[in-house]
């Protein structure tokens, strides 16, 4: 390629890997969409119900650190290709399944095998961009997660089927892994040779697993907000399907917004960390608020609700970026791997904690007590520089 068509197509990189990022998410994210539907052929309660939503994160964690290794071995293509083609295929057998024992197994390996998509679309769109417009690039790549999201809960509540859903899920990620494997190309500089012994160099980095545990502590809000927002509205507040799943897809569109906004904000300021820090405290602000709206009016609720979680959504990518650019290129699939692990973990195991709580309690205590997490994130960022 001439340099003239090297910089036309790393916007192909990016726009290649936010689809492929969002047809993973559409899919781990449609189970919380289709959880009402779900209740009722499998007969399960809220509890049950927060297993099957988490079971996609947990199998991400058995698998995103190795699948970002091998990113870093053998390039994004081969992951993209192998790893979505086989998530597609488990995510539309799931049309089928007989039991909910059945259903669970499918999204585990679902989140087996598709985890790699993260450290691949990552370490592509990291390579084909500088370092002054990472920020903003990987914000966008990052808004992948809000659209597939928004994809699921504008169209799901409109199928109305819950084998169809599944088939629909199923063939968007096909298509998106027949694309990556096609088009993510590496970028146009020479390869840094590295050993087995460089590539796991950044998991020792404290650095980075601060940032990682950091993650995790917030994406505990955006797991309990995106999770269960759809079964509080449909079942504490009486809205419709479709109704709830349109605050979610509202909450996805703000969420989108902030991740791009806050990347060009952390490449002016020259800092990922101070912004994430802000974001923090808005989100504790938003999630107290909420707690105390949880029964007022819908006219108060719902903007409240809005605004929450998509400050839930906003610092993703500025710990995605940071992790990325502490460990540089040549080696970011592994420190990518390290911490999406660290967020699957979290992800996974928030909705088998914070339903039994809103089981036992009230939504209005769940709700309280997430508002704690980012306070918790801020001291572990503490005297963590750029």
């Amino acid at each position: 390629m001439t340099r003239r068509a090297d910089a036309r197509y790393r916007y192909v990189i990016l726009a290649v890997g936010t689809g492929a990022q969002a047809s993973f998410a559409a899919a781990g994210f449609g189970v919380a969409v289709l959880a009402p539907e779900l209740a009722l052929r499998y007969h399960l309660g809220l509890s049950t119900l927060g297993v099957v939503i988490a079971t996609t994160s947990l199998g991400q964690v058995l698998t995103l650190l190795p699948w970002g290794i091998v990113t870093d071995r053998t390039g994004e293509r081969l992951v993209t290709g192998l790893g979505l083609g086989a998530c597609a295929a488990c995510v539309g057998s799931a049309a089928f399944a007989g039991s909910a024992a059945t259903l669970i197994v499918l999204l585990l390996l679902a989140g087996v095998t598709g985890a790699g998509i993260n450290s691949a679309t990552g370490r592509a769109v990291m390579g084909w961009f500088t370092a002054e417009e990472r920020g903003v690039a990987l914000g966008i790549r990052q808004t992948a997660i809000p659209i597939g999201a928004g994809f699921s809960a504008l169209v799901l509540p409109a199928i109305g089927d819950l084998r169809t859903s599944f088939l629909v899920l199923g063939g968007v990620v096909a298509v998106a892994a027949a694309v990556g494997a096609v088009a993510l190309l590496e970028p146009p500089v020479e390869p840094e040779p590295l050993d087995a012994e460089a590539i796991i160099r950044p998991l020792r980095d404290r650095r980075l697993w601060r940032i990682s545990v950091t993650g995790s502590f917030l994406v505990v809000v955006q797991f309990s907000v995106l999770g269960f927002v759809v079964l509080f509205l449909h079942g504490a507040r009486g809205f419709s399907t479709g109704e709830a799943g349109a605050v979610l897809a509202g909450i996805q569109v703000i969420g989108g917004v902030l991740r791009v906004a806050s990347g060009r904000w952390s490449d002016r300021v020259r800092s990922r960390l101070r912004p994430i820090r802000i974001l923090a405290l808005l989100l504790t602000v938003a999630m107290a608020l909420v707690a105390a709206l949880v029964h007022a009016p819908t006219w108060a609720l719902v903007p409240a609700l809005l605004v929450a979680g998509g400050l839930s959504m906003g610092w993703n990518a500025l710990a995605f970026t940071a992790a990325a650019e502490l460990a540089g290129r040549a080696r970011a699939g592994a420190a990518l791997g390290l911490q999406q692990t660290a967020l699957a973990i979290a992800s996974g195991v928030t909705p088998l904690v914070f339903a039994p709580i809103v089981e036992a309690t009230s939504w209005r205590t769940g709700f309280a007590l997430v508002a704690l997490c980012p306070l918790v994130a801020i001291y572990v960022l503490r005297g963590l520089g750029r």
